[in-house]
């Protein structure tokens, strides 16, 4: 099965590393041809256009960073639909509108195609090594089709409806892991104000109720300083935005929600948009002086589910 993967960024560049990694026929493109020499290196062919892509590929994946990149990538003058026929696949990995991925679906489903969303969820040191948590929205049939590539990217792997589905639930889990974001950023601060000793404080929420895998994942990052997921606040206020539209289409009240696109807003007019978003305590280390740091707190995310594990088909009850 010849593979096509269009968008290297900070999770595709690691996603398209683990098809490079396991055989497949792996053609990518990217704006930035620079990004794809790597892969290139490693045998993997550079297409000149999305629609040269789908034309090679039986599956053609899209990680973008927005629903207007997407857009222009798929439905563009030499774009990914100008490609397809019957029986490709076209899978969108990105975090993007429901209503968005349903409208470009529809028009991939007109020329014969089967759309797919598939975004991820597990944060870039798990895409790296094949454990991030995949969940799959369309029909069960090419579920089963394109299921020996996501299980080759992901070790969970949970089918989750028609196609929108899987979108709306990856924004809705994007939204929990914000407001678990900025409720870690502020129990740290104050743990620090207290006089805590933060390698200790770490450790105590770990192994309690309030432990979560924010905590365990971006909490190491905050404490050991590098402040580094690879992911920005621009990303994070347009996830929570999203989270906001789908309430707001549901006719939801919220309360959280708008307060989380605010402090974003504020931490992106303050810090700037390509700001790593775990420093969005640095809100509160700013208006406090504390320094919310611990000495020799471990360099990096630990992970303690190892790529030789496999994966897992997580059931659905269908």
């Amino acid at each position: 099965m010849k593979i096509g993967f269009i968008g290297l960024g900070n999770v595709g560049g690691k996603l398209a590393g683990s098809l490079l990694r396991n055989g497949v026929d792996l053609t990518v493109r990217d704006l930035d041809r620079s990004a794809a020499q790597t892969f290139l290196d490693q045998g993997a062919h550079w297409a000149d256009s999305p629609k040269e892509m789908a034309e090679a590929c039986d599956i053609v994946i899209t990680c973008l960073p927005s629903p207007a990149a997407c857009s222009a990538v798929v439905e563009g003058e030499d774009g990914v639909i100008s490609g397809l026929s019957a029986g490709k696949i076209w899978a969108e990995m990105s975090t993007t509108d429901e209503a968005e991925v349903k409208r470009i679906g529809a028009k991939v489903s007109a020329v014969g195609a089967h759309p797919v969303d598939c975004p991820v969820s597990g944060g870039c040191h798990r895409a790296a090594t094949g454990n991030i948590s995949i969940f799959a929205g369309c029909d069960r049939e090419t579920f089963e089709k394109i299921l020996p590539v996501l299980t080759t990217l992901g070790r969970r792997v949970l089918h989750t409806g028609a196609l929108g589905t899987a979108s709306t639930l990856k924004v809705v889990t994007n939204y929990l892991a914000t407001a678990n974001l900025v409720s870690v950023a502020e129990a740290l601060t104050t743990c620090k104000g207290a006089g805590m000793d933060m390698n200790t404080a770490y450790e105590a929420i770990k192994i309690s109720s309030g432990t979560s895998f924010v905590h365990e994942t971006e909490g190491q990052v905050i404490l050991n300083g590098s402040r580094d997921i690879s992911f920005t606040m621009d990303l994070v206020l347009k996830d929570i935005s999203l989270f906001q539209a789908i309430a707001d289409r549901a006719e939801v009240p919220l309360d959280l929600s708008p307060l989380l696109i605010r402090l974003f807003e504020e931490g992106i007019e303050t810090y700037g948009p390509r700001e790593w978003s775990p420093n969005i305590v640095k809100r509160y280390e700013d208006r406090t002086g504390i320094e919310v740091l611990a000495p020799g707190f471990p360099p990096e995310i630990l992970d303690d589910e190892p790529e030789e594990q496999g994966y897992e088909v997580v059931p659905t009850g269908r």
